[in-house]
């Protein structure tokens, strides 16, 4: 059985007064969980503070949900308060439209139209759920409307040129 105190020594061990203060400093959260009465926790203080061993200590905190613990070693684990909120995962299509956006120079603007669809639907889920990459979605938004804004110049001014052509 794990010793109450931290200690490799047994029930007879002596108790010091800090073994006393973490007796009682269990008790008054037992006490203000509202687990015993007022009554009970002043008994149960004063036989901890005239407590001799370490296991009569024990007996006096036995019932109680915390139950005596050692104090923590130097260097112990962080709380979870002070570590680094973990980072969301990055939505899969915003990282396609990303690339397809960033594919549309190479590829004369056939990977416009991908991001443009990509980019939509990766903003839209990033929104309703806890994924990151909106800023990739973005990116192969703003890169797949150019494209298809250039492809759009391209075909207006052929169509302009038949057709003047045409009326000449």
């Amino acid at each position: 059985m794990p010793q109450p105190w931290g200690g490799h020594s047994g029930p007879s061990m002596l108790a010091s007064h800090a073994d006393r203060e973490r007796a009682v400093d269990v008790l008054r959260a037992g006490y203000g969980e509202g687990r015993m009465e007022q009554a009970e926790f002043e008994q149960r203080v004063a036989r901890a503070y005239t407590a001799r061993t370490v296991g009569e200590l024990a007996l006096l905190v036995a019932d109680l949900p915390q139950g005596p613990v050692a104090q923590p070693a130097a260097g112990a684990a962080v709380p979870r308060t002070f570590l680094a909120a973990p980072r969301p995962r990055t939505n899969g299509k915003a990282v396609a439209a990303a690339v397809c956006g960033l594919l549309c120079l190479p590829t004369m603007g056939l990977t416009g139209i991908p991001a443009v669809v990509l980019g939509h639907a990766a903003r839209s889920e990033t929104r309703r759920s806890d994924e990151g990459g909106d800023g990739l979605a973005l990116i192969g938004l703003v890169l797949g409307w150019m494209s298809v804004a250039g492809w759009a110049l391209v075909v207006g001014l052929a169509v302009l040129l038949t057709v003047s052509a045409g009326a000449g």
